[in-house]
C-alpha cells in the first residue's frame, strides 16, 4: 500500500493535489473505515532486511527520497524475494508514472506500484498495490493514495484488465497506513502498522499480494 506527482498542466489537477471532497464529488466514491487484516500471518524477516534497514536508518531518512530508497527499498524487495517462486509474473516498478487522463486529474509518478504482469520496467496491468513515501503527513498520503488507485483502477479497465481489488499504502517509514478499494469503495484500514513490528509489516503486504492473485489467478 506513497506519492511523489507532477504536475503537466497548471489548469489539470493530479493526484497529489485531490482532496477527499475532490474525490466522492468527481468519482462518486465513498468512505469508510474497517479492520482491513484482522488474520495475518507474520512473517520473519530475513538477517538480509534487518541489516539493510539498520544501515538506512545510520545514513540518514530525511527526506521522502531516502525514505523510499533506504526504507521501502528493502523492505518490497524482501516481498518480491519471496514471491518470485510462487510467481514470476510478480513485479515491483519503482518511480514510473501513472498516466491515466491528465484531464481527470489521474496523472503522476508514483514511488513503488505492484503489478502482476512480471515486467520490471515496463508499466503493465493490472497493476493492484501503489505504495509512496510520506516525510510525515498520512493523512494527506491516504488521500493521494487514494487518488492513486482510483487511476489504477482505470488503467487496467483501458488495458482490458480490470481487478476488482486494489490497495494503496502511505508510509513515513515507520508508520505504514493501508486502504482497499473494492466496488467504488475506499477502505481506510483502522490499524497502523510499524516498522518496529516488521513481521506483522511483511503478513500484511503478503496478504495484499495473496488477496488479489486469488482474483486474478482465480487460486
Amino acid at each position: 500500500m506513497l506519492y511523489l506527482c507532477k504536475k503537466l498542466n497548471k489548469n489539470f489537477m493530479a493526484y497529489s493535489q485531490f482532496s477527499k471532497k475532490d474525490l466522492e464529488d468527481k468519482f462518486g466514491v465513498k468512505f469508510k473505515i474497517a479492520n482491513l487484516f484482522s488474520d495475518v500471518k507474520r512473517i520473519k524477516p530475513s538477517e538480509w532486511l534487518v541489516s539493510a534497514l539498520k544501515r538506512g536508518e545510520k545514513f540518514g531518512i530525511g527526506n521522502e527520497k531516502s525514505r523510499s530508497e533506504r526504507i521501502l527499498s528493502p523492505i518490497l524487495l524482501e516481498i518480491a524475494l519471496l514471491n518470485e517462486k510462487k510467481r514470476d509474473s510478480f513485479a515491483i516498478i519503482s518511480g514510473m508514472n501513472l498516466d491515466v487522463d491528465a484531464s481527470l486529474g489521474l496523472n503522476g509518478e508514483c514511488d513503488f506500484m505492484f503489478s502482476f504482469d512480471g515486467s520490471q520496467e515496463l508499466l503493465a496491468p493490472p497493476i493492484f498495490c501503489i505504495a509512496e513515501a510520506k516525510k510525515q503527513d498520512l493523512e494527506a498520503g491516504i488521500i493521494q493514495a487514494s487518488a492513486q488507485v482510483i487511476g489504477a483502477k482505470k488503467y487496467n479497465e483501458i488495458e482490458n484488465f480490470p481487478c476488482e481489488i486494489l490497495f494503496g499504502a502511505t508510509t513515513t517509514g515507520e508508520v505504514w497506513h493501508f486502504l482497499k478499494f473494492q466496488n467504488n469503495e475506499i477502505i481506510f484500514d483502522k490499524k497502523h502498522y510499524y516498522i518496529a513490528n516488521l513481521p506483522q509489516l511483511l503478513g500484511v503486504l503478503q496478504n495484499v499480494i495473496d488477496t488479489v492473485a486469488k482474483i486474478v489467478f482465480k487460486d
